[in-house]
């Protein structure tokens, strides 16, 4: 998924950025599962601010879809996304989390993705369903708190914990907290807590056909790798990434109709269980050395360091 350079700047960024969710491997990566508290309301986007403030201040404002054709724009990291759906915060085999956040939405094939999956589940494992953790925002773009990804539409957190058999209450769905699957010791999964019922979750939706990426911690791709028994062709698209300790997230690709997707590079060939897996498990990624100088993070995103079609999208009625 990423060549050496682009690792090694994500090590130096992970460092500077360490108190970010995606970035963290220790046990404040459980910040993604912490809804945060409440903040200052955010002027809606206009005109007149648009190029003033922030890409996340404009679309963390926003609350609802823009009325215009389907469509996911631009990168997963650097986007947006028209006519979103929501996936409804109920189902006989999912539930969603995190309300307060209204992230849980996404272009159709996202949530068709998710109502299938969800379906499937209870099929393959002794889970009665999924709990869907992020999305995207009512219209994309970058987010207020946590991810750099999920602007298009096309990714979805889904926790590593199997939907009760009961509906949550509005306030659990804002306190419960996923399960830690990952060691203290970050070197493999806790056996106390893995079990088939993982491996056969993950791999259906690996086996999805809409499925790009499922990005999970280094150990759990491990346990996998380990565990994973007859055809193991779907490994390829399990990729380890920073945190994901309690969730996998999972990646479709770039739908039809939305020509100004920008498309991830194809998975790099093999079920990734080879020698390239022995690197997240070294000691300069677990244990690095703090930067001899202190690292700069990048400036915020503006509107205009997305994609044209985005001002059209944040400003919509």
């Amino acid at each position: 998924m990423m060549g050496g350079r682009r690792l090694a700047v994500l090590a130096t960024r992970g460092l500077a950025l360490a108190a970010i969710a995606l970035a963290l491997t220790g046990p404040a990566a459980r910040a993604q599962d912490v809804t945060p508290a409440n903040v200052a309301p955010l002027a809606a986007p206009t005109p007149r601010n648009a190029d003033s403030v922030t890409a996340k201040q404009l679309f963390g404002a926003v609350r609802g879809p823009a009325d215009l054709a389907t469509r996911s724009i631009g990168f997963y990291s650097k986007g947006c996304l028209a006519g979103a759906q929501a996936l409804p915060v109920n189902g006989k085999t999912w539930q969603a989390m995190r309300l307060s956040r209204n992230r849980n939405w996404g272009h159709p094939d996202l949530v068709a993705f998710l109502e299938r999956f969800a379906t499937r589940v209870p099929a393959v494992s002794n889970w009665p369903g999924i709990l869907v953790g992020d999305m995207s925002q009512p219209r994309g773009g970058p987010m207020l708190t946590g991810h750099a990804s999920h602007q298009i539409g096309l990714d979805a957190d889904i926790w590593l914990t199997p939907m009760p058999k009961r509906s949550f209450t509005a306030e659990e769905r804002e306190t419960i907290s996923a399960t830690m699957i990952v060691r203290p010791d970050r070197l493999d999964v806790d056996a106390k807590v893995w079990t088939p019922a993982h491996v056969a979750v993950i791999k259906a939706a690996a086996q999805d056909p809409d499925v790009e990426r499922v990005l999970v911690n280094a150990a759990i791709k491990k346990a996998l790798c380990r565990d994973a028994t007859g055809d193991r062709s779907w490994l390829q698209k399990v990729r380890p990434y920073w945190g994901h300790d309690y969730h996998m997230h999972v990646r479709i690709a770039c739908p039809a109709g939305s020509p100004d997707c920008r498309a991830q590079d194809a998975v790099v060939p093999g079920d990734g269980c080879g020698k390239e897996l022995d690197w997240w498990f070294s000691d300069a990624n677990l244990h690095p050395r703090p930067p001899k100088e202190p690292v700069k993070p990048p400036p915020p995103m503006m509107l205009k360091d997305l994609p044209p079609a985005c001002r059209e999208v944040v400003l919509a009625p």
